[in-house]
């Protein structure tokens, strides 16, 4: 006997009783449990280069790739993340056009940063994606793209554990970015393409 899924039996005893509003809580309850399960895209980056806006929230731990699936290039304080899994996100709310309210107000990364209950879990779910297993304090939960630089908040695609601690090299690249942007030197979205590519040659090339 074909077996049927399980939406469709709930849904039919609905059906059977004649509760409309029975079918669309259940409609509803596995709409949601699909969204759930789905996981979040691998690529970051739309048609011409251009990193996606995140649409994540900050209030709301956020579902990492599964464990053992990243791989960290190079070593030490200079390593860079798996452009597959952490290709860097960034804010819709920040602009060129409005970077007087967001990144280069003082006090901003504050006012957007997650709670730390929020990250600390993501924290150790990320790290099992990339594999590492020694103690939390030997790592950072960085966002790839700064919150300087108007980095998504929240967003698996642009959070990673970063060997080390703060403060580090990629800590005075991100420094020296928004200098340059805030005083209108560098685009910002040109520098953001250049941390999330490769924040390595972007700190040789800016800082050293």
């Amino acid at each position: 006997m074909r077996r049927l899924p399980l939406s469709a039996l709930v849904t039919g005893a609905c059906l059977a009783v004649g509760g409309g509003a029975c079918l669309a809580v259940v409609v509803g309850a596995f709409a949601g449990a699909e969204s759930i399960r789905a996981a979040p895209p691998a690529a970051a980056r739309q048609a011409g280069g251009a990193l996606v806006k995140s649409s994540a929230s900050s209030r709301v731990v956020q579902r990492q790739p599964r464990p053992g699936s990243c791989h960290a290039r190079g070593r030490g304080l200079f390593s860079l993340p798996d452009p597959r899994c952490t290709p860097g996100a960034i804010e819709p709310a920040v602009t060129q056009a409005d970077m007087g309210a967001t990144i280069c107000r003082a006090g901003y990364t504050e006012s957007v940063r997650p709670a730390e209950y929020i990250t600390e879990s993501e924290k150790r779910a990320s790290m099992s994606a990339y594999g590492d297993s020694r103690p939390l304090h030997h790592y950072e939960y960085d966002h790839l793209v700064p919150l300087e630089l108007g980095g998504a908040r929240n967003d698996p695609r642009n959070l990673w554990p970063e060997p080390g601690t703060s403060p580090n090299p990629k800590d005075e690249l991100e420094y020296r970015l928004r200098t340059r942007v805030c005083h209108g030197q560098i685009k910002l979205a040109a520098a953001q393409l250049a941390i999330a590519r490769d924040w390595v040659s972007a700190y040789h090339r800016y800082v050293r």
